[in-house]
């Protein structure tokens, strides 16, 4: 009895040195789950609807080359994108982060460019639950003052967007370099048209965290070059988010002759107001309308000609060049053809944007070698990585600018009628495509 215990013991232990000694594999999933908290309804749709595009066609191409790879299970992982609209309201959105990671059980979220409150509520869910997200929720000045306002500054959330005026520190391959803020982009822009106006200004903006943010950084700036900002001291233009009656504004903005008129609202609320200036006869040579003349549905719904050279910060574009390409054999410009077939819309700066933020996450992952959040949070730190845009590297506070230019909205004979294209550039990689418009050719 003895002897057979001795022999069944030394069964055990044999086989716990040979078994014990090799790791069982992790079970390997079927799939990489990624969430996108978009608007695709509400005031930010314009956002909303390039970016979900292009979120979905980089993801496409990711599985047409038969998804992820992940070392840690040495397999490719195909992609399942779960897609919700926040309709451009911040509360639903944190709320539909929280159910998509509880629900869904998403692992990374991803998104194009939209404004900074919109993405906010979903970082502090994200920071909760400790699941990466990589977006773009310019302008960084405004980005940085509701992410350093928490007690620790959300580190789980990566945007690829614009500063407005904040140069990237030394040491950053942009540091020196021209067209990586809008302040540049614009001040380019009027020092091309200064000889030719009386450099009066009106500065519109809607208020909150956006409009505000570049209502206060960019007044300063057009005062030092010279230019007469009306009543900026009083904040005369600043106004509430919900304004529906302008006369007053457009009034004092005519009898003062400001010629140049600079503005930063949701685009609803700078049609609303573009309207109300036509009715008033308010013709000024020169209209900017940044964030509210991005988009082509945007623009589309102020009516008639009201677009026409209207003028607007330029993100992605398809004419980029400089080594930009996307998964497998994407280029810029394919992209914008699958756009244009699958839409029958012209050109969305979105959709670059987007599909960068996929590229971003599934290099990291990659890189990684695993799905583990804080790992593959990690690798997003450490990207520097050629995308359909530009070289994403991110800094000290989680952010990669990138490149800006300026556009114009111009009248085309092709069904869309619309089309935006680059008229200044300070980019060799970002040419200009056309020739700026100015004045403004009223009807």
């Amino acid at each position: 009895m003895k002897k057979l215990f001795l022999i069944v013991f030394a069964i055990i232990l044999v086989g716990g040195l040979i078994f014990g000694g090799c790791k069982a594999k992790p079970a390997v999933p079927a799939e990489i789950v990624v969430g996108e908290d978009v608007e695709l309804t509400g005031a930010f749709a314009g956002f909303g609807q390039g970016s979900q595009w292009g979120v979905k066609a980089a993801v496409d191409d990711v599985n047409k080359l038969g998804g992820v790879y992940v070392k840690e299970y040495d397999k490719k992982l195909p992609i399942r994108l779960v897609v919700v609209n926040n309709e451009s309201d911040p509360i639903k959105a944190g709320t539909l982060a929280e159910d998509l990671i509880l629900r869904d059980k998403v692992q990374f979220i991803v998104n194009g460019m939209d404004v900074p409150h919109m993405r906010a509520p979903i970082a502090v869910v994200l920071e909760r639950h400790q699941v990466p997200q990589v977006t773009g929720n310019g302008p960084y000045e405004a980005w940085m003052g509701l992410r350093t306002a928490v007690e620790k500054p959300w580190q789980y959330t990566w945007s690829c967007s614009f500063a407005i005026a904040t140069p990237a520190k030394p040491g950053d391959f942009r540091a020196g370099k021209p067209g990586y803020t809008m302040m540049e982009s614009w001040t380019t822009a009027l020092k091309e048209i200064a000889p030719l106006t009386n450099k009066k200004v009106a500065a519109l903006a809607s208020d909150e965290p956006d409009g505000r943010g570049w209502y206060l950084a960019f007044s300063p700036v057009l005062k030092d070059m010279g230019w007469d900002v009306y009543r900026v001291g009083e904040n005369f233009g600043l106004v509430p988010e919900d304004t529906k009656d302008f006369s007053s504004l457009i009034k004092a903005w005519k009898d003062n002759n400001c010629e140049t008129l600079w503005s930063n609202s949701p685009a609803p609320f700078f049609g609303a107001f573009w309207r109300q200036a036509y009715e008033l006869k308010y013709q000024p040579k020169m209209v900017y309308a940044t964030r509210s003349g991005l988009f082509f549905t945007d623009i589309q719904a102020w009516g008639g000609d009201l677009p026409n050279a209207v003028c607007n910060e330029m993100f992605w574009n398809p004419s980029i060049q400089g080594g930009a390409k996307g998964f497998g054999d994407t280029t810029p410009m394919s992209l914008h053809e699958r756009w244009v077939k699958d839409t029958g819309l012209p050109m969305h700066q979105n959709i670059g944007m987007g599909y960068q933020a996929v590229q971003v996450l599934v290099n990291a992952i990659e890189r990684a070698g695993t799905l583990d959040s804080a790992k593959v949070n990690d690798a997003i730190r450490k990207t520097d990585l050629m995308t359909i845009y530009h070289r994403v590297v991110f800094d000290e506070d989680n952010y990669s600018r990138d490149p800006v230019s300026f556009g114009q909205w111009v009248k085309t004979d092709k069904p869309y009628v619309w089309e935006n294209p680059v008229v200044i550039s300070q980019h060799d990689f970002l040419p200009a495509t056309a020739k700026l418009i100015f004045p403004i050719p009223y009807k």
